[in-house]
């Protein structure tokens, strides 16, 4: 690779992290969901292109023989300069973030719940709850809050499971207001239920969840604000061991949406 290419494939790498229109995707199993879950793939870059075709017979036949095809090799020494972390599967890509309708999420008729996360911090666990989402068919993932829900550090979080689900940042919970109390736009035929997970709560009978329910979470230091809580339908604690104060966030998203799911 001559040096002026290797010198703009980094600047392109490095300034995706900060762009609000791409998906910087690290390594197999981020590439893999991202492409299953119908990603538009601008370009991917890889060390070892035949075992990048190994991996995806192995782990992923559905798209074997055609990823290697995809991406473009580079030298190790490139691609440890292309991201803070390098994939030990030796491979990165960028898609183009789809345009998340937070509306329409709100909107779904389904009975599957959707995930509220107040103010999330940590974008690894932040990444881990949207993995946690796609994996329980939840109807979408909302967060509130300055961070952006789809930095590089949440998508490697969720390897790539962003695209199985709408995921988006609200600016506010008036949207929130309008589909609890007001039953939301037209194609909502229903009000969802807003339900906060707050250890003050009732303990949680996964029976007794609504169907549509938004459930919302807050971080792990602060929980919920006031807003919310004064906002909610019902608060609803996780039954907990005595002397054990809080759950990771992650933790605590996985255990409500699989006990709804498994009830």
């Amino acid at each position: 690779m001559r040096e002026a290419d290797e010198q703009a494939l980094i600047r392109r790498y490095r300034g995706a992290r900060r762009d609000r229109e791409l998906a910087v995707l690290e390594g197999f199993h981020a590439l893999k969901h991202a492409l299953r879950f119908g990603a538009e793939l601008l370009e991917a870059v890889a060390v070892d292109g035949a075992r990048l075709d190994e991996l995806a017979a192995e782990l992923a036949p559905d798209l074997a023989g055609s990823l290697a095809e995809r991406a473009a090799p580079v030298p190790a020494e490139t691609m440890a300069q292309l991201a803070p972390q390098t994939p030990r599967t030796g491979v990165l890509a960028l898609a183009r973030r789809p345009q998340v309708d937070a509306a329409a999420a709100l909107a779904d008729q389904r009975p599957a719940p959707l995930v509220l996360l107040e103010d999330p911090r940590t974008m690894g666990n932040l990444g881990a709850c949207v993995r946690v989402a796609a994996a329980a068919d939840a109807a979408g993932l909302l967060t509130t809050g300055p961070n952006d829900p789809w930095h590089p550090d949440a998508l490697r979080g969720a390897a790539g499971l962003h695209f199985a689900l709408p995921v988006a940042s609200l600016a506010s919970l008036s949207r929130i207001a309008v589909q609890t109390r007001q039953g939301g736009d037209q194609r909502d035929a229903a009000p969802r239920p807003l339900v906060a997970i707050d250890p003050e709560g009732a303990d949680l009978a996964p029976a007794e969840l609504p169907p549509r329910a938004i459930l919302a979470f807050g971080s792990e230091r602060y929980g919920l604000s006031e807003e919310l809580l004064a906002r909610a339908d019902a608060r609803l604690a996780i039954p907990m061991r005595a002397g054990v104060s809080s759950l990771n966030l992650a933790t605590a998203v996985a255990a409500v949406l699989f006990a709804r799911r498994l009830r």
